[in-house]
């Protein structure tokens, strides 16, 4: 589905986005390092160019690595809301009831939810981060740190679709819980694909639609049309 047309464009901006900021950072860490080369080796040691050069190219490809999901989701969020709205018009023929509020609105709900999962990754991942530098605990310190990556991220990406139908970051991590094993599961495969080179490039926008695919199959869109005709 990501290359449908109504969707692409929403994949393609933030990934243009990203990896023009990408090569910003490169131009602007090859010029500076080059500089501090000269700085630092003298004409008669010039051959050891040709170990650093290899240092700067792998730190740069680890920094990427590293930080381009987060980046994604920082630069796609104000596109990943329309995303999923424009995949529940694809997939159910009528809008989700988020859709009627303007698109200018939407991005800012959006990007402000975006903010709120930061806030709840950081107060529970500094305390997991100090169980590495406790004796003892610091061995099955790495176990909790891949489970609640696994749950963040799939709170991450179920958030847009939930969002489309109305539901607060409160209500979102409460259908989470009714849903572990599926919950866990879906975040699961997300963060084993982002583990693949080149192709983890594509999976946050593809893990929105299939976030949204999931959640209207357990029965999402019934369940909001039964509770709006119910009020």
């Amino acid at each position: 589905m990501l290359a449908k047309p109504g969707l692409r464009h929403l994949v393609g901006i933030p990934l243009l986005i990203n990896l023009v900021l990408y090569g910003v950072a490169l131009a602007a860490g090859f010029y500076y390092f080059s500089a501090f080369v000269d700085w630092l080796v003298p004409a008669w040691l010039d051959f050891l160019r040709w170990l650093l050069w290899p240092l700067f190219g792998l730190s740069f490809l680890m920094i990427v690595y590293f930080t381009f999901t987060l980046l994604a989701n920082l630069v796609g969020a104000a596109f990943y809301g329309v995303l999923a709205e424009k995949t529940i018009v694809l997939l159910k023929g009528q809008e989700a009831p988020a859709a009627e509020v303007s698109l200018g609105k939407s991005l800012v709900a959006d990007s402000l939810s975006e903010v709120k999962r930061l806030l709840y990754f950081l107060v529970r991942a500094v305390p997991l981060l100090v169980l590495f530098l406790i004796p003892g605990l610091n061995l099955i310190a790495p176990f909790f740190w891949v489970a609640f990556s696994i749950w963040f991220l799939a709170l991450e990406y179920l958030a847009y679709p939930l969002e489309a139908y109305g539901y607060r970051f409160d209500e979102q991590r409460r259908i989470a819980r009714k849903l572990p094993l599926g919950v866990f599961s879906f975040g699961g495969l997300v963060t084993l694909g982002l583990t693949i080179p080149v192709l983890n490039v594509l999976i946050p926008p593809a893990a929105v639609i299939g976030a949204t695919l999931y959640l209207l199959e357990g029965g999402l869109g019934e369940q909001s049309d039964t509770a709006s005709a119910s009020t």
